[in-house]
């Protein structure tokens, strides 16, 4: 018999890794001759990188980048086991929990360092890089980045705009005869799962601009040089990118890897699953283990335990998931193959208290799970 094992992390608990070993210590306990796969997953948010790293058998790489203020930041990326294949959160370079809450200003904020990071990348010899754009304190439509990669963005005077989303405004012209070569010679696949356009009521700044410390004042200034990004790309590069699904995320990175990049967009667990080999595992198994932190009404949209849940399904293969919190608009995850699912908490316990003992809570419920499997699953005569 054959159990799958492919959570996410439990955010400020457990990394994926680390779940999955409480799991299949819990079901040991009960079932120590079955044959475990444990496969590390994420939705290509925060943890992306450490799950596809722990699944590859890769490395973490540490690198000192630019940060979203200008100021440097130690960031890093991940390596593949194999050397072939780099991932990248972009959060770790430009992310929000970079800026005190007092310092947030989007119209200052860069995505430099996200370029930094992939220069790095590319410093590897990679031929694919995977990144997650999820949790930036920019809006500046990835501008920094390209710049960090060669390009130049310039105004009518043929001088570099400055950075942030309010250097935006200035952008008459775009050279990317010096952009990175190597950028050439690799695929890009970016884990995004909004569908925010550029500009517009439903665009990066009218959404996110608030949570990253923008005005009504300047979010409507902030829409306003996007929009004037996007006129100057679809001149100078011949690419709209202004309404397409995603290009809003991260603040516009996600057109400016459309516009300056080879990326393609794609559900961020969809791309786990592929890049963990997921699938080839699943195909054979008797059953599959999943779960994150929290499941609620908003795991259906592409979160970890359904993306799992779609490739179990299409096998035949029952699925039961382990949560830290359930809310009480979870069931809706039972429509879309998630057969069981259980929530680790024994008791009332504080927040601080539950994510100290994450560990013994997943391996405590794995270990009752495991109890039931065996007495559904006695015609295997496991013992």
């Amino acid at each position: 018999m054959k159990i799958v094992i492919a959570p996410d992390s439990f955010k400020e608990s457990l990394t994926a890794l680390e779940v999955a070993n409480a799991i299949e210590d819990g079901f040991k306990e009960v079932l120590p001759n079955i044959n475990y796969v444990k496969v590390p997953m994420a939705d290509g948010g925060e943890g992306t990188v450490q799950s596809l790293v722990d699944a590859t058998g890769g490395t973490i790489e540490r690198v000192t980048v630019t940060g979203p203020l200008g100021e440097p930041v130690e960031s890093f990326y991940g390596l593949f086991g194999d050397g072939k294949t780099a991932t990248i959160e972009m959060a770790s370079a430009s992310g929000l929990h970079l800026v005190p809450n007092e310092k947030r200003n989007p119209m200052l904020t860069t995505t430099w360092g996200t370029g930094e990071l992939i220069a790095a990348a590319l410093e590897k010899g990679v031929e694919k890089i995977i990144i997650g754009i999820g949790g930036s304190a920019t809006n500046d439509g990835g501008a920094g980045m390209v710049q960090a990669l060669g390009g130049r963005l310039l105004d009518a005077e043929g001088k570099q705009i400055a950075l942030g989303g309010a250097g935006l405004k200035s952008l008459s012209q775009i050279d990317v005869s010096a952009l990175d070569l190597r950028l050439n010679e690799v695929s890009m696949e970016v884990a995004c799962d909004v569908d925010n356009p550029l500009t517009g009521p439903k665009g990066a700044s009218a959404i996110y601009g608030p949570q990253k410390g923008a005005t009504e004042q300047q979010i409507t200034e902030l829409d306003k040089n996007l929009a004037n990004y996007a006129k100057v790309v679809q001149r100078d590069l011949g690419k709209d990118i202004e309404d397409v699904p995603g290009a809003g995320a991260a603040g516009g990175l996600g057109a400016g890897l459309l516009a300056f990049l080879p990326a393609v967009l794609k559900r961020g667990g969809d791309l786990v699953v592929e890049a963990t080999g997921l699938e080839g595992e699943v195909r054979d198994a008797d059953l599959v283990i999943t779960g994150e932190g929290g499941i609620n009404h908003q795991t259906i949209h592409g979160k970890t335990p359904i993306c799992v849940a779609e490739v179990a399904k299409k096998h035949g293969v029952p699925v039961i998931a382990v949560a830290g919190s359930l809310t009480n608009d979870y069931k809706n995850v039972h429509d879309h193959g998630v057969d069981a699912l259980f929530s680790i908490v024994p008791g009332v316990v504080t927040l601080d208290e539950a994510l100290q003992t994450g560990y013994e809570n997943v391996k405590n419920t794995a270990r009752n799970i495991a109890a039931v499997v065996k007495l559904s699953f006695h015609k295997f005569s496991i013992k």
